[in-house]
């Protein structure tokens, strides 16, 4: 290698291979670019890195949001359900409650009733054995004069 056809002070391996004549110089020149380019794109990737990490992090932060915004949801649902469900319990109480109320004072006006039908209808037999007892009276009335006025030996 001499001074002259030299590029740079440092050589890499690449340019160690090969001569520097007028043909292999612009092989040289596209290692020498190739090479840069390569050392950019590491360089992009290491300023990605930290990008591609905030990405995650923020990633990670949404999705914290949303997982709380949803527990938060399924809270306020559940609270409102609960809500309802009392409400509906209430409803259902005071319907029974007005259900049973209401058997119960018709079973006792029942009662009433029962007692007023009890007395018509013993007032009825009454009078019916009163009728039987006129219609039967006088035949009663001759058998037992009968029987008291004869004598038997």
């Amino acid at each position: 290698m001499d001074g002259a056809s030299h590029v740079g002070a440092t050589t890499t391996r690449a340019e160690r291979r090969i001569s520097f004549s007028p043909s292999n110089r612009s092989r040289l020149v596209v290692l020498h670019v190739n090479s840069c380019r390569l050392s950019a794109s590491r360089k992009m990737d290491a300023s990605r890195r930290p990008s591609g990490i905030q990405q995650l992090l923020a990633a990670e932060q949404e999705a914290q949001q949303i997982v709380s915004t949803a527990r938060a949801a399924k809270s306020a649902r559940l609270r409102q359900a609960k809500e309802e469900a009392e409400r509906e319990i209430a409803e259902y109480r005071a319907q029974m409650e007005a259900d049973f109320q209401k058997k119960l004072a018709e079973t006792s006006g029942d009662s009433g009733a029962n007692v007023k039908r009890l007395e018509q209808e013993t007032n009825e037999k009454i009078e019916q054995l009163k009728q039987q007892a006129a219609s039967i009276s006088p035949e009663v009335i001759q058998m037992l004069l009968r029987h008291v006025t004869t004598v038997k030996n």
